[in-house]
Formats: structure tokens, C-alpha cells, sequence
């Protein structure tokens, strides 16, 4: 089975990252790192409240042994090691700050540290950005890390599969993420299906 980790960051746009969690728990072990300022995020946006007990709440709501959670200061989590295996890393959505800390090797907490052992080890990474405008900065740093290998994925929604609401637009997004990383879905209409 594969093993993915995925943190999800303090920038809008939670909601894709708690889509994605669902849709890899389908088919992956996954190591969930969620930065500590996000929990107001994740309850504003979709309504699921994690701020407190989180590692049970999150347990109880996806109902699998295949999840593990880490708080971002854990430093000593097996993702901080690049001894641990995995198949790599999303980061969704990814705030500039975290992108700033990946970019420049800060590791200042356990989503980039476990971003820099990604890297180091030459595994599979995708960042969705989430912010708009993006300063010359913000591009800056996402060439740096393009230019490693990492993919680059912003939020971007399509319109050609004929959304009908906003989960219909989220599907997208996540089916666009799952198919960087190569994993089948059925979450939108692929052109001239």
C-alpha cells in the first residue's frame, strides 16, 4: 500500500485539503501534519471542528487505521526522518508562509522539515499555493522549488466538465492533485470523455 503525507496549511481553501485527505485514505496509508493555526480555518470553511482532542476527532471522523495525525510542533514524528518511507508529499492548500519556509530550507516546524526531507531524498512533492495576486516573492519561491521538482499546483478551477455547485468545483481540484501524483479517481468528467 502507499504512504503519502499530506499537511494541510493556514491559508483558505482547507476544504481541498480535507477533500484530498478523503480520497487518498481510499487508497493510502497517510501521515497528516495540520499546522496549528489552520483548526479555525478547517471549522469556518467546512464546519468540522478539530481545534481540540484532535487526534480522536479526526480518528472518529474519517474511520480508518490508516491515518495517523501529527501536531506541527512534533518534531520527533517518523516524517521528520528521511529513514521514513513514503511515496511524498502534498501540501494543500499551502500558505506563503509555509511555501517561504519550504523554499528556503527553514524547517522552522514539522511540515518543513518533513517538506525538506522530501526534497533531500528526491520524492515526489505538489504544493497547492493559496493566495492571489501572487508577488514577485510568492513566484520567486515557487520557481525555486519548480525548478527541484516540485510541482506547483494552484486551486485553478475548469469549467468545462459543466460544475453544477462548489463541491462539483472542489472534485476538480482534488482529481487535478490526485492525478499529479498518478491516482486514479472518478471525481470529474476528463475532456472528450
Amino acid at each position: 500500500m502507499k504512504r503519502y503525507i499530506l499537511a494541510i496549511t493556514g491559508a483558505s481553501g482547507s476544504i481541498f485539503g480535507v477533500r484530498l485527505l478523503e480520497e487518498l485514505l481510499k487508497v493510502a496509508e497517510v501521515h497528516l501534519a495540520v499546522s496549528s493555526n489552520t483548526f479555525p480555518i478547517i471549522k469556518d470553511e467546512t464546519g468540522i471542528d478539530w481545534s481540540a482532542d484532535t487526534e480522536n476527532k479526526i480518528r472518529k471522523h474519517f474511520k480508518t487505521k490508516r491515518l495517523f495525525f501529527y501536531e506541527d510542533k512534533f518534531m520527533e514524528a517518523p516524517i521528520a526522518s528521511g529513514s521514513f518511507k513514503t511515496d511524498g508529499m502534498l501540501v494543500v492548500p499551502c500558505s506563503m508562509k509555509t511555501l517561504a519556509g519550504i523554499a528556503n530550507g527553514y524547517a522552522n516546524n514539522l511540515i518543513e522539515r518533513a517538506a525538506d526531507v522530501i526534497i533531500k531524498e528526491g520524492r515526489p512533492m505538489l504544493l497547492s499555493p493559496r493566495e492571489m495576486p501572487f508577488s514577485a516573492i510568492h513566484l520567486e519561491n515557487m520557481l525555486k522549488l519548480a525548478r527541484l521538482g516540485v510541482k506547483i499546483a494552484p486551486p485553478i478551477p475548469a469549467f468545462y466538465h459543466k460544475p453544477k455547485n462548489l463541491d462539483d468545483m472542489v472534485s476538480f481540484i482534488v482529481g487535478k492533485i490526485l492525478d499529479s501524483f498518478n491516482i486514479e479517481h472518478e471525481l470529474f468528467k476528463r475532456w472528450g470523455a
